[in-house]
């Protein structure tokens, strides 16, 4: 059974940072691709970052690019996303997604259940 437990989440303050964390279990993680997608009240859910089997290739929605990374510890079977110099618009549920390939791509199969991030004065 695939499982996927994120975490990191927290209040802060614009401009800040944070670093969340996906604990992947159930399937051959390094063998797939793995998302970030987030989800703000009363919006749709939105990819923010994607990459690779091997961690190698990255890619990152527009409201991303230049202030998280996404990377991949095969090792560890752990998927992690840096969050810098927030903005309150960051501000949603922030879920790991396990791709249907092996590519960084945008379909995913299953997500966890969330952290919370909070962007507020």
């Amino acid at each position: 059974e695939v499982q996927l437990v994120e975490s990191g989440g927290g209040l802060v303050q614009p401009g800040e940072s944070l670093m969340l964390s996906c604990a992947a279990s159930g399937f051959t993680f390094r063998a797939y691709g793995m998302s970030w997608v987030r989800q703000a009240p009363g919006k749709e859910v939105e990819w923010v970052a994607g990459v690779n089997d091997d961690g190698g290739v990255t890619s990152y929605a527009d409201s991303a690019k230049g202030r998280f990374t996404i990377s991949k510890d095969n090792a560890k079977n752990t998927l992690y996303l840096q969050l810098h110099r927030l903005k309150t618009e960051d501000t949603a549920m922030y879920f790991c997604a396990k791709n249907v390939d092996s590519r960084y791509g945008y379909n995913w199969s299953h997500k966890g259940q969330g952290t919370q991030v909070t962007v507020s004065s």
